[in-house]
């Protein structure tokens, strides 16, 4: 057994692709398609689907990937709040935390919280929760 994919329904697919291909340096996966009718929509449990499905290979990893669908029909729903039980959040282990930090605000996220040192002057790991455009939460760790 093994972790396939990670996925994020999103409002705007194309744009928040763009983001993860640009902060994060994702790679196309296969080309992006619209998967619809009835094998999908017995598969997901709602009727008439219709996704745009985009899959981006994840830096460092060519086996599992990152799926963006966007639904034709979307359900709005709040922004996830860091504390709320469910799927969490995305991590990444970068080597400049400051420069993606950087990167993630100037390519539409925002900040969460602030870079902190969770390791200790000699040995620090520095940690911060971001959100991407779609308000997502996104961590980067640097070691």
């Amino acid at each position: 057994m093994r972790l396939a994919h990670l996925s994020i329904v999103a409002r705007d697919a194309d744009r928040l692709a763009e983001f993860y291909r640009k902060v994060f340096k994702c790679r196309d996966r296969r080309a992006s398609q619209i998967l619809s009718g009835e094998k999908v929509s017995r598969g997901n449990g709602l009727p008439n689907t219709e996704i745009y499905s985009i899959w981006l290979t994840l830096p460092g990893i060519e086996e599992m990937f990152l799926e963006i669908h966007q639904y034709r029909q979307i359900a709005d729903r709040p922004l996830p709040r860091v504390n709320e039980p469910g799927y969490a959040h995305l991590s990444f282990e970068v080597e400049d935390i400051r420069a993606i930090r950087d990167d993630i605000i100037r390519a539409g996220g925002r900040d969460q919280g602030k870079i902190t040192n969770l390791g200790t002057v000699d040995t620090p790991f520095l940690a911060v929760y971001m959100r991407d455009p779609e308000g997502n939460i996104i961590e980067l760790e640097q070691i």
